[in-house]
């Protein structure tokens, strides 16, 4: 693991750092607190389970099962008892208004979670499990028990990414209800950009370091190491855009069945979509060759991570479209051919939709700078007293009007 890359970051200034600290203060002076021991028999009592379970003779699914049973019974006992300690120690100070400002933030953010089991239940119960194991987990590393943490982190990772998975699972279920780019789709978009950027920051680098003999960091770690560079400072539009496309192809391999590639195939489709706009609307000739390029990555990156692997196609002729481009595309010899095959194909799926009159012009100019295109000016001609457009060469006989 020495050259791996991968960092846990400092959580120095997170919110449940931030909380812990809180708690742990209001719990220093009464550590026999029943809330707390209470914890730490059930965490005790959920490792042992979870332990014991792990370890099972797979063989032997009788026991298999009555292991599972328990170790599902402890975590819940677990999750109540985290629960519990949150309402009876901040909660109780919000309703007798002693609280701190950063208290009532803390018990807003809580109950956040809280309000999503009337509407949105399948997401309260996934984000719910993250929240409690997140906060208990930063109060361990706060108390620097070492011991115990060792322990609760291979729970942790097992059940976090569960969690994380589901959550992403729920978000492809309602993309596929959107007809139209409302609001609503907006928002869903960005919840899965959002959801993986806080797994792949916060999640994978510790389940790599848990799971020495995964093999899933030689598939991501070009891409884990391009993500690396997007968090650090404020990000334009352009590198917002990039930065999804890279947590869309980290998706590919750490969310396969969790985000499906019709849903990844919208989300691509999305960006593709942002992108094009950016290209258009961008004045300054630096920025909009910059957003040129990075739109030329994205659809190398939605050919070969997505389109490359669809089996399903609703065109039979648009597979065979597809087809017949793939071919050419990994028979190009440079990358000046890959771009020119990518610009051909852009221009022709934009032909039959609308307001896209400008980037089609754009790209032509760009294939016409390749020596590809030769974009020919209209002359206007003056032909028995009528003025008319002749492109092309123009008519014998008819004067040129300059």
């Amino acid at each position: 693991m020495e050259e791996r890359s991968l960092k846990v970051l400092e959580t120095d200034t997170t919110f449940f750092n931030k909380i812990t600290n809180t708690l742990s203060k209001l719990l220093t002076p009464t550590k026999v607190g029943i809330n707390s021991l209470l914890i730490n028999m059930k965490r005790n009592n959920v490792l042992k389970s979870f332990e014991a379970y792990s370890t099972v003779d797979s063989s032997d699914d009788t026991k298999k099962d009555q292991l599972r049973n328990r170790y599902e019974e402890s975590y819940s006992l677990y999750l109540e008892s985290i629960d519990k300690y949150i309402m009876d120690s901040v909660y109780k100070k919000v309703k007798k208004g002693i609280a701190s400002e950063f208290e009532k933030s803390a018990i807003t953010s809580y109950y956040n979670i809280v309000h999503l089991k009337e509407n949105e239940y399948l997401e309260y119960k996934y984000r719910k499990q993250k929240f409690l194991l997140e906060l208990d987990y930063e109060n361990l590393k706060v108390n620097g028990k070492e011991k115990i943490i060792q322990k609760f982190e291979n729970l942790y990772v097992s059940k976090v990414e569960g969690l994380y998975k589901g959550i992403i699972k729920n978000y492809s279920v309602k993309l596929a209800d959107y007809k139209s780019a409302e609001n609503g789709e907006v928002l869903l978009y960005s919840s899965i950009f959002t959801t993986l950027e806080d797994y792949i920051k916060n999640v994978l680098p510790l389940k790599l370091q848990k799971e020495e003999n995964d093999t899933t960091y030689e598939k991501i770690k070009k891409d884990y190491e391009e993500f690396e560079k997007f968090t650090v400072g404020k990000l334009d539009e352009r590198e917002f855009i990039e930065k999804n496309m890279i947590l869309l192809g980290l998706s590919r391999v750490l969310f396969t069945h969790s985000l499906p590639l019709v849903a990844a195939e919208q989300c691509y489709n999305k960006l593709l979509k942002d992108a094009r706009n950016l290209v258009v609307n961008t004045t300054d000739s630096a920025k909009k060759e910059e957003a040129y390029n990075m739109v030329i990555k994205l659809i190398e990156d939605y050919n070969v991570k997505l389109l490359s692997t669809k089996v399903y196609w609703d065109k039979p002729q648009d597979r065979e479209n597809y087809k017949k481009f793939w071919n050419a595309y990994t028979n190009a010899k440079n990358s000046q051919e890959k771009e020119v095959l990518i610009l051909k194909r852009e221009i022709a799926e934009l032909e039959n939709t609308p307001n896209n009159k400008a980037l089609k012009k754009f790209y032509k100019s760009k294939l016409s700078d390749a020596g590809i295109m030769k974009v020919v000016k209209a002359f206007a001609t003056l032909n028995k007293g009528n003025l008319k457009l002749v492109k092309g060469k123009i008519a014998k006989n008819e004067a040129t009007i300059k």
